[in-house]
């Protein structure tokens, strides 16, 4: 069996009552994909700076998983043939 390890790397950014996350995935010689998560505390709440970071990593997270299933989409595409005909 082989083991693989991919990396994720967060990064959180806060201006005022938004809270910025961007989330890095790199992929040893295979993807490089990025994705962006946004927070706004309504300025009403308590400031508790852990949820903004929560809900803009999650967002940021959910916006990688959907490029990276893009990007699985258009790899499947790519070496599939006609319906039910794998060229592997």
């Amino acid at each position: 069996m082989e083991a693989k390890q991919w990396n994720i790397q967060v990064d959180i950014t806060e201006e005022g009552d938004d809270t910025f996350a961007r989330v890095f995935l790199n992929v040893k010689d295979i993807h490089h994909l990025t994705g962006f998560g946004h927070s706004r505390r309504n300025p009403i709440d308590r400031p508790v700076p852990e949820i903004g970071d929560e809900l803009a990593v999650a967002r940021a997270l959910a916006d990688l998983a959907d490029k990276l299933l893009a990007t699985t989409s258009q790899d499947i595409a790519q070496f599939a043939g006609p319906a039910g005909q794998n060229r592997w």
